[in-house]
């Protein structure tokens, strides 16, 4: 089953931070190891994946695990209804990528969601049967075991299986988690049934039973896709959708495919840049964005200050327009990937750049070239032989569109809002796009998960990604900037305050301490007058540095998570 003897797999796990010269955020948990690092946003599933590692397994093996097992205990994102990508980085050098984001069904249109006046009915877009795409996360976690894995199926499912069917503590975390949302699933008496404790709130320290899902993973353990795609959990999945209005039929879970692509690459001051191709728009964007900024010392400018948060506000402002024009499945639409990876584009793009001036949103259309979700997961994975594992996962909001099939106990994602159900209307995260991506039967809509790796010589250095919706793609740029510019460990990278700019609307987000002294007045000055201060909400970035033979894990301290090692 292993075709390339060592496997680099990034999944993004929580990690913890030491404390920061930049911010009052909480130290985090940094653990450092020399046989393998595993972060995401759950403790119980970082431990899951070094067990793994522990036993033999590679990188491939232990992020399978760790997918599986966040879906036991990260149900809020941690999935088997949803989607997502990978990023894998092969011993040999060798970068691949796996598409296994949601689906269309087949029966799906481009007007689904628009009323009788024409406008877009969100409740429906979001939180119906209607808006579940055709999951991918089985069939992509099943697929890179078998072409890369060296362990069984039966193994690296085992441990997820156990947590479901004997439970396991709750924090207090999830408690509230669970008791935030309760409310909004009282229409489906299976989501209250395990969300709830006989109508109860649950507390913390509560053993928490999935029996249900406990069953339907061992399904896909005995039977494989079968035990998901075919059989009792899909029947299970078909007769909710046929109860209450859905799309999915037994004829598009039977048809899923993944798409295993070629990942988009760049350079960056002699670094590496590997990240997903479209339908995900967050790799095209960081690699445009970093062009942008390349001919600029931000290392002299320095972290926080006006002119280097000035730049990265304009790079992003461009880079975000070009998405809502460019962007969709490409199996549908003919992406300009060559383009907006350019260096010479990036250079054309930005040559407009005033370092005295903000620019206007509204002022920034698409550019052109001649002749030519906020809640998702990340984790990392990385093995002694260097071998890189970045995946991110999600249901796109929280829990989804709050529905769990009856008798299968799992949620199903509103993945379908992340489509463009009306031109020129944006989405639940304020993102806006056009023909590229709109609603086609059996089309992948557009997503911002942006799983990353960076190496130089062929050896990995980063590993990384975020959940975030719109956020996620400037999440995973600034991690980026704050280990390559600015030179900081991966416990300062990931817990430096963020900020925020999608082009529409034209505001900058920004996390409290994000600006050295006088650099907010001074960027007000320049012409950016919508500065909307929040607090640390902007991604979730677990990740993985590797530097003087040592692997560096941290979880992201703007949640609760984990990260363990060896």
């Amino acid at each position: 089953m292993l075709s390339r003897t060592c496997l680099t797999c990034l999944l993004v796990i929580t990690f913890v931070f030491s404390p920061l010269s930049y911010s009052p955020l909480a130290s985090a948990n940094t653990v450092t190891g020399t046989n393998g690092v595993v972060t995401s946003r759950s403790q119980i599933a970082s431990d899951v994946g070094v067990e793994i590692l522990q036993q033999g397994g590679n990188a491939i093996d232990a992020a399978v695990a760790v997918g599986f097992a966040l879906a036991v205990t990260h149900p809020s994102a941690g999935n088997i209804g949803g989607g997502g990508f990978m990023v894998i980085k092969l011993d040999d050098g060798t970068v691949v990528t796996q598409d296994h984001r949601e689906k269309a069904p087949g029966s799906a249109f481009p007007d689904m969601f628009l009323d009788e006046a024409g406008n877009v009915d969100r409740r429906r877009s979001l939180y119906s049967a209607q808006a579940s795409g055709v999951p991918g996360s089985v069939a992509g976690m099943l697929d890179a075991l078998e072409r890369y894995g060296s362990m069984s199926r039966e193994a690296v499912m085992a441990p997820a299986i156990a947590l479901a069917e004997e439970g396991f503590a709750l924090t207090q975390d999830m408690a509230d988690s669970f008791a935030r949302v309760s409310d909004s699933m009282s229409d489906y008496p299976a989501s209250t049934a395990i969300f709830t404790n006989n109508g109860q709130p649950w507390q913390a320290g509560d053993i928490w039973i999935q029996s249900d899902l406990a069953a339907s993973l061992k399904r896909i353990s005995e039977q494989g896709r079968d035990g998901f795609y075919k059989g009792e959990t899909a029947d299970l999945l078909i007769a909710e959708m046929q109860r209450i209005g859905g799309l999915i039929s037994h004829e598009d879970l039977a048809a899923y495919n993944v798409q295993w692509r070629e990942p988009i690459s760049g350079s960056y001051r002699g670094y590496d840049i590997w990240s997903m191709p479209p339908p995900s728009s967050g790799g095209a964007l960081i690699v445009q964005m970093l062009n942008m900024l390349e001919p600029y010392d931000l290392g002299s400018l320095g972290w926080g200050t006006a002119e280097t948060i000035h730049l990265m506000v304009e790079a992003q402002r461009r880079a975000y327009a070009d998405r809502a024009e460019h962007m969709g499945d490409p199996d549908f639409y003919p992406v300009p990937l060559d383009m907006l990876t350019d260096k010479a584009y990036a250079r054309e793009r930005f040559s407009d750049f005033d370092p005295e001036q903000a620019s206007r949103s509204e002022d920034i259309g698409a550019g052109t070239w001649p002749n030519e979700s906020t809640e998702t997961t990340h984790y990392s994975v990385m093995d002694k032989d260097g071998v890189a594992v970045s995946v991110t996962t999600t249901l796109n909001l929280g829990y989804g569109n709050r529905i769990v099939v009856p008798g299968a106990g799992f949620l199903l994602n509103n993945e379908m809002d992340d489509f463009s159900a009306k031109p020129g209307t944006p989405n639940a995260y304020g993102l806006l796009g056009d023909e590229a991506n709109k609603i086609e039967p059996g089309k992948r809509m557009l997503s911002s998960m942006t799983p990353t790796i960076v190496t130089r010589d062929g050896e990995t250095v980063l590993v990384t990604g975020s959940p975030g919706g719109s956020t996620i793609i400037n999440t995973v740029f600034q991690v980026i900037l704050n280990t390559l510019d600015h030179d900081m460990s991966i416990e300062d990278a990931v817990a430096s305050p963020r900020i925020h700019h999608q082009w529409q609307p034209d505001i900058v987000r920004y996390e409290p301490d994000a600006f050295v002294d006088g650099a907010l007045e001074e960027l007000e000055s320049m012409g950016h007058t919508e500065m909307r201060p929040g607090g640390y909400g902007i991604g979730d970035a677990n990740s993985i540095l590797l530097k003087d033979g040592v692997m560096h894990g941290s979880s992201d301290p703007r949640n609760d998570g984990g990260a363990s090692a060896y």
